[in-house]
């Protein structure tokens, strides 16, 4: 009898389910907090309970696969390690596509010569000596180099001497946007790569802490990771390339939903405590993004199912809006709950509320603690504020009054949030929960204390916000469902096969027509609107916040059983999936170049260079198969030719080959 074993690891909970293969069905699950800095303890504490709950020997375990959100919610939040991107073959102006400079947030960018056209030649020679001045003096501030060169997908040959500096000089980690991507898009390439670069660190410490638990309770089964879509690989990869899992839970959530409910026709909404994922099943499936995942600003090349992601859960940031009435706004940014804070943090939360409570004037910063998530050490490259506001964190959490001496010094405290080294504590959703009774996982006391506190703030009227914590706290939870609501009609609109014209799908959410319709507006004019497909709502607080909407959008609200650990279903009822693309391009009359991953070749007859491309692709998408552990591989190939005509015969202008190798992965035995 083999059992299977999923880990999701989200910004709030790590989640552990154990599966009867053979009986397909769910027999234990466990949610344990995920802990920062340590993902090890709750990583270990979730696998624990499940397995023990299950009664099953951890040798029993044939194969364990993890799932995550860290990665999504970090992209969201823009958190990450700081990093270096070597720019080969562009100029400046490049920097300003694809959103290239936010994503580099101040880190450094080399502008280095070098290159190759679209057809895969050396445009300049790569100035080596550049590139290694510059990682000799920036090795020390950062924590990995991201590397785009011009046409690098049509020759890689300048990534490559690149990264073999890099790794000689600096022992960092490197990532090269040529083996995340076959597209042409050099800056989306170097946005693609850079955010795999930050991601590094973070996905390394979430595998390890699985293999590590793994090994110390004797599960020898192997680990493999769910990709953005939906495919396993193994967790050798998922550290090369840990971009490629941003959306990995969601993805799992889907394939979880599906296996739950049975459902071919839904919108699947996954709440989680950082994001609100929505994704449309059809027929059973859901859709693979065509222009490359977006979360949050940015747009990548990664290959990952049609989501819509945005920055809204159980641990939203309650914002106010500046006006003569009360006007709230949740996310996108995750706080730690207060009440979760106290639980960890008694001594300091509850003493700092109670003298809040006791003054007249409510302080800007009044509510919140700054809480350092690293193990030892503050991160490197930290300037001399950050440095300041990092040392008073040395000794533990404080408030951020304290931790903030000076107006100056509040942006550094920011840029250590932002670098993922401090969390803020402060009123979220969570929070609310707490205080209606809906919610009773931490420190319901220190809860009420903190939202009695924002309750006295004051609006452009001079009105308090709010008659008392439960009013406050029923306007909290009935904004999340008003932002749900949108989240949903987001993406039904954006699903939809309608042409609906000019307007977005953020548009037509918010449209007055929509919110009328909503209304069941009566009047000369009548409205109804409602969604054509029920919502599967998953995840731990779906139930809680969920059910309103049914009436509200017209439709069924399904809230399967499990709901709360999908994702880690949906991380072991998948299969692997190992893609390898490459072109031929015709450089000139009568002569075909196939873009093999060692370099172009050239061959005087078209079906010639096809061929060599496609062994070349499929022996790379084999043998990464196996190495996931597919021992009965599958390979599919896909080709998409250009050709043009001219005085009534065909052109030939490029072809793009695709080639798939699936399978499912080894379950160990004994």
């Amino acid at each position: 009898m083999a059992y299977l074993l999923g880990v999701d690891t989200g910004g709030t909970y790590t989640d552990a389910v154990v599966l009867d293969e053979g009986a397909d069905r769910v027999v234990a699950s466990a949610k344990s907090l995920t802990t920062r800095p340590d993902l090890a303890l709750g990583v270990g504490r979730a696998i624990d309970a499940a397995v023990e709950k299950a009664g099953v020997a951890p040798g029993d375990i044939a194969m364990v696969s993890l799932s995550t959100t860290l990665a999504t919610n970090a992209l969201v939040e823009g958190q990450g390690g700081r990093v270096a991107l070597i720019f080969v073959g562009f100029d400046e102006a490049e920097l300003g596509r694809a959103g290239l400079i936010e994503a580099m947030k101040g880190d450094p960018v080399v502008m280095v010569a070098g290159g190759h056209n679209h057809g895969g030649g050396e445009v300049r020679p790569l100035d080596l000596a550049r590139v290694e001045a510059e990682v000799a003096r920036l090795a020390p501030e950062v924590t990995g180099f991201a590397v785009a060169s011009a046409f690098a997908t049509r020759n890689p040959a300048h990534e490559n001497a690149a990264r073999e500096a890099i790794r000689r000089i600096a022992h960092l980690p490197v990532t090269c946007s040529h083996e995340l991507s076959a597209g042409l898009n050099g800056p989306r390439r170097a946005l693609t790569a850079v955010l795999n670069a930050r991601l590094i660190g973070m996905i390394d410490r979430l595998i390890s802490a699985c293999e590590h638990h793994m090994t110390v309770i004797g599960i020898k089964a192997p680990l493999m990771v769910v990709r953005g879509d939906g495919a396993l690989v193994s967790a050798n990869l998922a550290r090369e390339r840990p971009i490629e899992t941003i959306l990995s839970g969601p993805a799992a959530s889907i394939a979880g939903a599906s296996w739950l409910t049975g459902e071919r026709n839904a919108l699947v909404s996954d709440i989680g405590g950082t994001t609100t994922d929505v994704c449309l099943l059809k027929d059973g499936k859901p859709a693979i993004d065509p222009e490359g995942a977006r979360v949050g600003a940015f747009r990548t090349m990664v290959e990952a199912v049609a989501m819509r992601t945005t920055g809204l859960g159980g641990d939203s940031e309650v914002h106010l809006l500046e006006g003569l009435e009360t006007g709230l706004r949740l996310g996108p940014r995750r706080l730690m709950p207060v009440a979760l804070a106290a639980r960890d943090y008694p001594d300091l939360v509850h003493a700092a509320l109670d003298q809040w409570l006791t003054m007249d004037a409510i302080g800007e910063h009044d509510g919140r603690f700054a809480v350092p998530l690293w193990h030892v050490a503050p991160p490197p490259g930290l300037g001399p504020r950050e440095e300041a506001v990092a040392a008073r964190l040395m000794a533990g959490p404080l408030r951020v009054a304290d931790a903030v001496r000076t107006r100056l010094e509040l942006p550094a405290l920011m840029k250590l949030v932002a670098r993922g080294a401090v969390m803020i504590a402060g009123v979220t959703p969570s929070d609310a929960s707490h205080v209606l009774s809906r919610l009773d996982s931490w420190d319901s006391e220190a809860a009420r204390k903190a939202v009695t506190l924002m309750a006295r703030r004051r609006n452009g009227r001079g009105d308090r916000i709010a008659a008392g914590p439960e009013a406050l706290a029923s306007q909290i939870i009935a904004q999340l469902e008003r932002q749900t609501e949108d989240c949903l009609l987001e993406a039904a609109f954006g699903e939809d096969d309608r042409d609906w014209g000019r307007d977005t799908p953020e548009a037509l959410a918010r449209h007055g027509l929509t919110l009328a319709g909503l209304d069941r507006h009566q009047g000369v004019v009548r409205v109804n609107l409602s969604l054509g497909v029920p919502v599967i709502g998953l995840g731990a607080s779906a139930p809680s916040y969920y059910p309103p909407l049914g009436p509200r959008l017209g439709t069924r609200i399904i809230l399967p059983e499990h709901a709360g650990v999908a994702n880690a279903i949906g991380a072991v009822v998948g299969q692997v999936a190992m893609h390898a693309e490459g072109i031929v391009t015709a450089p000139g009359p009568g002569v075909f170049a196939a873009h093999l991953p060692e370099g172009p070749k050239r061959f005087n007859d078209r079906d010639k260079a096809l061929q060599a491309l496609e062994r070349a692709l499929s022996a790379d998408a084999d043998a990464r198969a196996r190495a996931a552990g597919v021992e009965e591989v599958r390979l599919s190939v896909t080709r998409d030719l250009s050709e043009i005509e001219v005085e009534g015969q065909p052109m030939f202008i490029e072809a793009r080959l695709r080639v798939t190798a699936q399978g499912r992965p080894r379950i160990a035995t004994g």
